[in-house]
């Protein structure tokens, strides 16, 4: 199974690929959001779970060919998370009063066309990638700067995976000690300064933040391959320095320039403060 966002307009819709099945499962929520057109995440939450009842009380097949699968919430951990294909999705979506009705359909059908193209050349996906970010208003600089993050992040995991280390909960474990270390707050924290729900936090991060935290991964991986560090416990150890070495050099960088690297800045619409770390 494999995690990646879609966005919908500027709304971010979590879902997981699976590999055996070739099908896309979606979060039912995510979208749920979207067609009530929700800015509390926990309104849309409650929405679904009434929404939900009432089907089941009907009968309703769509309910029943939902599963749950765990995906990433905003606290950086995955959890049990309700989950629909895009066939489920397009008769779900009929039950929900909204001006997106059509658009989301009609997006999920777009998606579904997409990832048959992906299959066929991979390269396309970055290409998706770059417009969608080029459409939210990201510099050129920066979009590089993300893609060059997100490849030393998949070296990283991928050397997790292979010392095991399990995908999900002790990836964010390890995940979180590292940024905890090179940023000087969570993960969770970061994400509440620039004022995230649903959204990736690395969408919203400036270019300084992508940079600190691709060293910060990059410094993990390198310790961990001297090391061959294995298990958890190891690998701990080995993200903690990785985060020291970063946070070294954003403390130098900082004291130099004045000016904080982690901040609560964002791609949302603006009224977050920015604040300082140690």
């Amino acid at each position: 199974m494999k995690t990646r966002p879609a966005f919908f307009e500027a709304h971010e819709i979590r879902r997981i690929y699976d590999e055996k099945t070739e099908i896309w499962w979606f979060s039912v929520v995510d979208i749920i959001q979207v067609l009530t057109q929700q800015t509390d995440y926990q309104a849309a939450r409650n929405y679904w779970k009434v929404l939900k009842n009432r089907l089941v009380k009907e009968g309703s097949q769509s309910v029943t060919n939902c599963n749950r699968l765990k995906l990433p919430a905003a606290d950086g951990k995955n959890y049990l998370t309700d989950v629909a294909t895009a066939e489920t999705l397009l008769r779900l979506v009929q039950s929900v009063p909204s001006p997106k009705a059509e658009p989301i359909k009609l997006w999920l059908a777009k998606v579904g066309y997409e990832r048959m193209q992906e299959m066929a050349d991979p390269a396309l996906s970055l290409d998706r990638a770059r417009e969608t970010w080029q459409k939210h208003g990201r510099s050129e600089k920066w979009i590089q700067q993300r893609m060059t993050g997100q490849e030393t992040r998949n070296k990283l995991t991928d050397y997790w995976a292979n010392h095991d280390i399990k995908k999900g909960e002790e990836f964010a474990i390890l995940t979180n000690i590292i940024h905890q270390e090179w940023a000087g707050v969570s993960v969770k924290d970061h994400r509440e300064m620039k004022g995230l729900q649903s959204q990736n936090l690395r969408d919203h991060m400036s270019e300084a933040e992508l940079i600190f935290t691709a060293l910060a991964e990059l410094s993990t991986r390198q310790i961990a391959e001297i090391d061959d560090a294995t298990g958890l416990a190891k690998n701990k150890v080995a993200a903690k320095e990785g985060g020291t070495i970063a946070r070294q050099a954003r403390k130098a960088l900082e004291a130099k320039t004045g000016k904080a690297v982690v901040s609560g800045e964002s791609f949302l619409p603006p009224g977050k403060s920015v604040k300082r770390v140690s």
